[in-house]
């Protein structure tokens, strides 16, 4: 017991010298530690102070250097302030000298103004007093011209205003004189170039058509079949398609006779169909005429389809287009309307576009102007008119409309694009062997042309020429002076041109001449 009493005692003896010597060892190596941490901070010190020395060397050099820089910026910011200050002096000094220079200058001026003035004072004193004295000189004259010339004052006034009356109207005379023959030189040369450039771009063929048709039979013995027993068939086609069939002596031929063209070229078609069938009776007569009115009526919105395309005239209602293509089988005067009409379109707007005006609506109209050829066997108003009011249930432009009814005067021009239409539709109508002039229309207008010529004060005789487009006239020289039938040629063109309507132009000549006849006895 003791024993390990003792064992104890020795192990608890050398533990706590085994403790002991580890807590020296520990002791040491914090001392140890502790003395290379103070080394550490020593020299962490004074590497902190020579960095805050140098930064402040920096610093100061810094500072320094700006403050050298600043002064050298504030002495060139004095400088360049005085040398402005300096420059505005000078600027202020000259302005000073001109404004003196200005003022010394006004005043001579002023004084010169005012010696100007009184001047002008007296010089119009001296010319009242003048005036007043050439009143009286005036005065004087007339009461000596007076006693002279045995003349009243209101008699002397009256002759010298006829007298200058008279002057005047020479010198009128030969200012319309010398105006028309500029004008005429300009105007030709100008209107024949815009006038020609239109007809060379709208140039087309003319067709002369008739308001009869030839429908040429294989033999003689058709003929009999067409009229059939008793008349029947001839009868029957007459009936269906409104036109008469005229079977005469000519050879293997028989003439179909009306003035609407679309019912002859239905009946000329139904008829040579019913030639090549063969088979001739009421029956099959109506079928052929029915079938050929639908084929027609087809041609005819083709027609006018194929118009609006060659015109390149888009947007228009199908119904306008339909009675457009009526005109095809449509004459007037021999010429075909269709072609007449396209032809319109082409010159109306060619000369638009000369003129500066608007082409496409010339064009428009030029085209639509005698859509109302097809329907005036409807009522008995014109043509022009009738087409306007069909033109207007369709929608079509006030403008349009407008140039259709006025191309024959009968509602005002509201339009330049009107005006070119009617001048167009003149163009066309008067070109050589474009229309056929009934012999009673050719007549009427000679006996109209003498008319309006017999209708001026001193004219003794007139007469219509060269096919109505030269009216001569011949005045009585005691009555109309040379100057006086200036005056009258101008005034009976422009009657003419007011009252009558006619192809191309009329040439007005007046011949004046004076005879001294005496015999020796």
């Amino acid at each position: 017991m003791d024993f390990i009493l003792g064992i104890g005692l020795i192990t608890l003896a050398v533990v706590l010298v085994v403790g002991l010597i580890y807590k020296k060892i520990s002791i040491d190596k914090q001392i140890e530690v502790l003395n290379e941490l103070e080394d550490e901070r020593l020299k962490a010190k004074l590497k902190a102070k020579e960095i805050v020395e140098k930064a402040e060397k920096e610093a100061v050099a810094r500072c320094k250097e700006l403050e050298l820089k600043a002064r050298e910026d504030l002495y060139r910011m004095k400088e360049e302030t005085e040398k402005e200050i300096k420059q505005a002096k000078n600027e202020i000094i000259q302005k000073e000298q001109r404004l003196s220079k200005k003022e010394e200058n006004l005043d001579l001026k002023l004084e010169k103004i005012e010696s100007r003035a009184q001047e002008l004072e007296e010089i119009n004193i001296n010319l009242e007093n003048k005036k007043l004295k050439i009143d009286e000189l005036k005065k004087q004259q007339e009461e000596i011209l007076e006693k002279v010339a045995e003349l009243s004052k209101a008699e002397a006034k009256e002759m010298l205003m006829s007298n200058l009356k008279e002057e005047l109207v020479h010198e009128t005379a030969l200012a319309i004189r010398e105006f028309e023959i500029k004008l005429k030189e300009e105007k030709e040369d100008i209107t024949k170039r815009i006038i020609s450039t239109a007809i060379g771009k709208a140039s087309t063929e003319f067709v002369a058509d008739a308001t009869v048709s030839v429908v040429n039979l294989p033999n003689d013995e058709m003929k009999g079949r067409i009229i059939g027993r008793e008349g029947r068939n001839i009868r029957a086609i007459e009936a269906l398609t409104g036109v008469d069939i005229i079977i005469d002596d000519t050879p293997e031929a028989v003439v179909l006779s009306s003035f609407d063209g679309v019912r002859r070229e239905v009946a000329r078609r139904a008829i040579e169909k019913l030639i090549l069938d063969g088979r001739i009776h009421p029956g099959k007569i109506e079928e052929i005429i029915n079938k050929c009115k639908r084929e027609v009526d087809k041609d005819i919105l083709e027609a006018g389809e194929q118009a609006l395309l060659e015109l390149g005239i888009p947007g228009m209602h199908t119904e306008i287009i339909k009675t457009l293509g009526k005109l095809k089988y449509r004459t007037s005067y021999g010429q075909n309307v269709l072609s007449h009409s396209i032809e319109v379109a082409k010159l109306a707007s060619t000369l638009a576009a000369e003129l500066g005006a608007d082409a496409k609506l010339a064009k428009r109209a030029g085209v639509l102007h005698d859509v109302g050829k097809v329907l005036e066997h409807d009522t008995e108003s014109s043509h022009a008119i009738i087409g306007g009011e069909f033109l207007k249930k369709f929608g079509e432009k006030p403008e349009v409309i407008n140039a259709v009814m006025a191309h024959h005067n009968e509602v005002e021009f509201e339009t330049v694009e009107a005006v070119l239409v009617q001048a167009s539709d003149a163009i066309s109508a008067s070109r050589p062997g474009a229309r056929r002039e009934t012999l009673s229309t050719y007549l009427k207008r000679l006996e109209g042309l003498e008319e309006i010529a017999n209708s001026f004060d001193g004219v003794e005789s007139s007469y219509a020429i060269q096919a109505g487009r030269e009216i001569r006239i011949v005045i009585n020289p005691e009555i109309v002076s040379d100057d006086g039938a200036v005056k009258m040629a101008r005034e009976m063109a422009k009657k003419i041109e007011e009252t009558m309507q006619y192809p191309g132009q009329i040439k007005v000549t007046i011949l004046r001449e004076t005879r001294a006849t005496e015999y020796a006895k």
